[in-house]
């Protein structure tokens, strides 16, 4: 990893003394559902700096968030096993051969739990004596000041600072300013883990890539991916679009109906056509599958329909996937083929029943060997690995690919055009001038 192409106000973990020290680290590991880890791909990327805080001597609190249990309606928080921490202690225990202790805390059945109290006292008091190698706590977003957006966030965040000397911060995915991420380094010296170093330095090259550049951005809601979209259309050669960010374009260009996509977006949209129509970057997959339900791939009940056969008025129903015949066009695969970086934040279709189209343009991704080929986040990854497993076992040791751990953090980094905008990135380079 080359520090050089940090930002050197950036204050790095290599240059913290953390002898003898307790150090809260926040990680993402944001992995598990229904109480199993989904893929540890994003735990295992964190034990480099696990494995550097222990070999310096310093005595590791790891804090994450699982999952989403507050409730939005009544802002109440469930604490469930399902969104515990419990298969991550198991996991790194296993990996790096060391004793974690989880502390448990007095739980409210609305509120979660209130705050850091006396019960952490005994697990800090191992921890001090050396009868365990760390204390995991449980998920940040059990404490009722975590999302808090007043003085209970402000409380949470120094009841954690008070239980160190030093704050680490190698949670790239977690870029929302909470506690746990940004306002506890205000009242601790506070650094970079090297996971968080690697992915800044790979995220200027989607901010400043080898050209040709080509990008894919996929998306459930148009509106919600407007502002990186425009970001990243600025900066592609090309750009491939797919899911219902895709529809809605198609909406707009052809003035069709596709079941799904809101009139409100279908406006939006045009913006971007306009945008298109002397630019021409957006690579057209003219080859879509229909479908009459979202039920499944149901025989008889889906269909590969043409834009070619787009006209103004048509309706379609649900279209669910690019045919992967589509990647077979001379512009796409001439887009793809040629490049020399790819960028992809894309799922195709509406997995699990329709992946065919993501499968194949991962698989034709991986035939440019030329391109730095990134995946941008949790969803495209694990459909990397569930439709193209060989592909993803072979690129975790391939130079040619890096897989980010979090693509909202990306989309928002590429919407302000840097990474040291992030509010968890900016509060450790305010901690530096402290």
């Amino acid at each position: 990893m080359n520090s050089q192409n940090l930002n050197p106000d950036l204050p790095l973990i290599q240059d913290a003394d953390l002898g003898g020290k307790t150090v809260l680290i926040r990680v993402d590991h944001n992995v598990v559902k229904k109480g199993k880890i989904q893929d540890p791909y994003r735990i295992d990327c964190s034990i480099p700096t696990l494995k550097s805080i222990l070999e310096k001597g310093g005595k590791p609190i790891i804090m994450t968030h699982v999952g989403r249990p507050k409730d939005k309606k009544t802002g109440n928080i469930s604490c469930t096993p399902e969104e515990s921490v419990e298969s991550i202690v198991q996991y790194l225990e296993n990996e790096l051969k060391v004793k974690l202790l989880v502390p448990e805390f007095p739980i409210d059945p609305e509120k979660g739990i209130i705050g850091i109290d006396d019960s952490i006292k005994p697990a800090l008091q191992e921890l001090k004596e050396g009868k365990v190698n760390g204390i995991y706590l449980p998920n940040t977003r059990w404490f009722q000041g975590e999302e808090d957006k007043g003085e209970l966030k402000e409380t949470f965040a120094k009841e954690l600072a008070g239980l160190a000397d030093v704050y680490v911060n190698d949670a790239f995915g977690s870029w929302q300013p909470h506690a746990s991420t940004y306002d506890v380094s205000k009242h601790l010296p506070s650094y970079a883990g090297l996971l968080m170093q690697q992915e800044l330095i790979n995220l200027e090259r989607v901010l400043n890539p080898e050209k040709p550049f080509v990008a894919s951005v996929a998306g459930a809601k148009y509106d919600t991916k407007i502002k990186p979209l425009y970001a990243i259309y600025e900066k592609v050669d090309k750009l491939v679009l797919g899911g219902v960010v895709y529809n809605t374009y198609l909406c707009a260009k052809y003035d069709v109906k596709i079941t799904g996509v809101s009139e409100s977006d279908i406006e939006l949209a045009k913006e971007l056509v306009e945008k298109d129509r002397d630019k021409k970057k957006i690579v057209e997959l003219r080859h879509l599958v229909e479908s009459d339900t979202l039920e499944g791939r149901v025989e008889g009940k889906y269909r590969t329909i043409s834009t070619d056969d787009f006209k103004p008025g048509s309706s379609y129903g649900y279209v669910l996937d690019a045919d992967p015949k589509s990647f077979d066009d001379e512009d796409v695969a001439g887009a793809i083929g040629t490049a020399k970086t790819i960028f992809v934040n894309a799922v195709m279709g509406f997995t699990p029943h329709f992946g065919k189209g993501s499968q194949k343009f991962y698989n034709q991704m991986d035939l440019n060997k030329e391109a730095m080929k990134m995946y941008g986040g949790g969803d495209t990854l694990q459909e990397l690995k569930n439709l193209c497993p060989d592909v993803y076992t072979s690129a975790l040791d391939d130079d040619q690919y890096y897989f980010f751990t979090g693509g909202g953090t990306i989309l928002t980094a590429i919407e302000q055009g840097t990474p040291y905008g992030l509010k968890p990135v900016e509060a450790l380079l305010e901690s530096k001038k402290k």
